[in-house]
Order: C-alpha cells, then structure tokens, then sequence
C-alpha cells in the first residue's frame, strides 16, 4: 500500500489548538465498520451506545511534562524532550540545539540545576542527572504539546493534557481519546453497569515522527513500552463469555492489547511493541473503538483504516470536515465499529 493512499485534505481552522471547556462536550462521529453508516453524536451518547455487556479498555500512562530547556557552557540554547525514564538519574531524550551535542557534554537547565550527555543512542541521547528526573520535570519541566499546536504549553495544559484517571507516569504524548471523559461521564457509565480494565502503555514523540516511505510496508515503528495484566485477561474473557464488546479507548489501548496477542490468545504481560496496525490486519481482542481524528499519512489513520476499512473511514473524515469537526489531540472524537472482515 502507498503512502499516499491515507491522504485527506483538512483546513487549517479545524485543528484544534484549545480544549473545549468541558470534556465530554466533544461531538461524536459514529461509523459503522461493516455499512459505512454514519451517525452525528455527542460525545456523552456513550451511554446509549454502550450496554452493560461491554467492556473499555482505558490506557492509565500520565503525560510527563516532558520538555526542558537548557545551555551550553557557551550559551547556546538546547532543548530536552525526555523519551523514556531509564531509571530515576537517567532517560533517553531528543536534543536539539543548532550544533548539536557532544558526549560529556554539561548543560545548565534554565531553572536551576545540570545535566550530563552521556552518549547518543540512534536518534536519541542519554541524559544524566544528579536529582531525579522525576523531580526536575515536576519544578522546571513543560508539557510536551504536538507540534501541530504551533504554540507553547500554558498552565491550563497541565490538567487538560492529561486523562482524569492518569495513574502510571512515562508518556510523552496523551492517549488523547481518553481526554473526553470525566468524572461524572465515568460514573454514569459505572452507574450503567459498564465495565472498565485498564493497561498501560507509554505513548512516546515517535507517535508524532511522519512516515518517510512511499511503500508503508517499508516503514519502521518506533518502540513504546507497554502492560497488560493478568486482570485485562480475564476481564477480556468475561466480556466475551457474556457476548460483550472491547471497547478501547484509543489506539494506544488498541497496541496494547493487540501487541498482548500477538501470539493467537490474550496473554499478560509486559515489555515494548513495535507493532504496525495497517489494512490486513487481523484484529484478535478489540471490537469497538473510540478515537480521535488522526493526521493525514499518519501510522494511526492506518490503524483506523485497518479497523474499519480505508474507504469508510476517509468518507468519514470528509464528512467530519463538511462538517466541521474539531480534529487532532483536542479535538472531536469517533465511535468505531469493527469492519468483520478485519477479524482474527
């Protein structure tokens, strides 16, 4: 398949910059998978649209406020955005500065404090520190918005990059789906008798890296770190005895879960995926899915187009966009059903 078979044109205004004011005030876009149907929702039709039977899967990673600035001895600017937490000393960052950096190199951080090169690792350097990583992005640290933000992080995103029940800190961007609930949404769907598991995996900057092949077959996935407990499992089982769906809450619960099955059943389990979710894939657990709007020729819109089918789900967007729904991380939201040809 052709890069260029996952294009769509979208104007400018529709990117969402700012959140709305409430979370669940996000319309929803309803796709069949298997007619191509499409229904015009708001997002709080969650409660109809999901029965006691059904199961979500939520991704629990929080957002570190990932992105720190720095100096060199000779008072170029450099800035830090941490991939992964190594251990509490050390992490694995993308580096930018306008000559780059070298080994042994030390940084002065703009708030207070040092930082060590220690190495590069393919696109990435290894970063040290005396105090705790942890520490520095709670004091000095910035949210680590999309680029197609085209602005810096305010206070407001602290909060509102940031799902509601955020438990597991190592994500460097927001499984964005799941920033449409809140409290009181949760609650109704618990009141309804909906059933809910988590799993966590660390969304990582690769999220946002373009694919450079024509031929994505040829693409390479970065690496995220993923969980799947033996709690998932035997939610995931119990769902299907009862005829229930999965219900996941974006496509990083999507990766978690699939990646969890790559071996024909549901395992628990945890460690890295590199899995690439493209039309032919067979999907083993997932069989709804709620998501936001994805960047054109992006890995995600793939994995959109692998589940409910690349011609309905490009319909979609441009019904989303005659209609003007807000897209990307603050953006509006779709309701997925599964296109049965892409079942296991």
């Amino acid at each position: 398949m052709l890069l260029s078979d996952f294009d769509y044109s979208l104007p400018d205004e529709l990117i969402a910059r700012y959140p709305l004011p409430e979370r669940s005030a996000s319309r929803l876009l309803c796709l069949d998978g298997s007619s191509g149907a499409i229904a015009h929702r708001q997002f709080t039709a969650l409660l109809e649209l999901l029965t006691p039977n059904d199961l979500l899967v939520f991704n629990n990673t929080k957002v570190l406020a990932a992105r720190l600035f720095a100096q060199k001895s000779t008072g170029g600017q450099v800035e830090i955005l941490v991939e992964r937490v190594l251990n509490p000393h050390e992490v694995l960052a993308h580096g930018r500065s306008s000559k780059g950096l070298r080994d042994g190199m030390v940084l002065s951080l703009a708030e207070g404090g040092e930082v060590t090169v220690l190495g590069r690792e393919g696109d990435l350097y290894r970063f040290h520190s005396k105090r705790s990583w942890f520490e520095l992005m709670v004091e000095q640290g910035h949210m680590p918005l999309p680029p197609y933000f085209e602005r810096a992080d305010e206070s407001g995103d602290r909060e509102r990059y940031q799902t509601v029940y955020a438990e597991v800190p190592g994500a460097v961007a927001a499984p964005t789906a799941g920033l449409h609930f809140d409290n009181a949404l949760l609650a109704k769907l618990a009141e309804k008798g909906v059933r809910s598991a988590q799993v966590t995996l660390h969304v990582g900057a690769g999220t946002f890296q373009p694919v450079r092949v024509e031929r994505i077959e040829e693409h390479h996935m970065h690496s995220e770190w993923f969980e799947v407990s033996p709690a998932v499992v035997q939610a995931v089982a119990e769902t299907r005895a009862r005829g229930g769906r999965v219900v996941a809450v974006g496509t990083t619960s999507v990766r978690a879960l699939e990646s969890a099955a790559a071996g024909g059943a549901l395992e628990s389990g945890t460690g890295d995926t590199t899995i690439f979710i493209y039309p032919g894939y067979r999907f083993r657990v997932v069989d709804a899915l709620i998501t936001n709007f994805h960047l054109p020729q992006s890995t995600l819109l793939m994995l959109v187009s692998a589940f409910s089918g690349r011609e309905r789900i490009l319909a979609a967007y441009r019904e989303a966009v005659e209609q003007k729904y807000r897209f990307f991380s603050y953006g509006d939201a779709m309701f997925l059903t599964r296109d049965e040809a892409a079942s296991a």
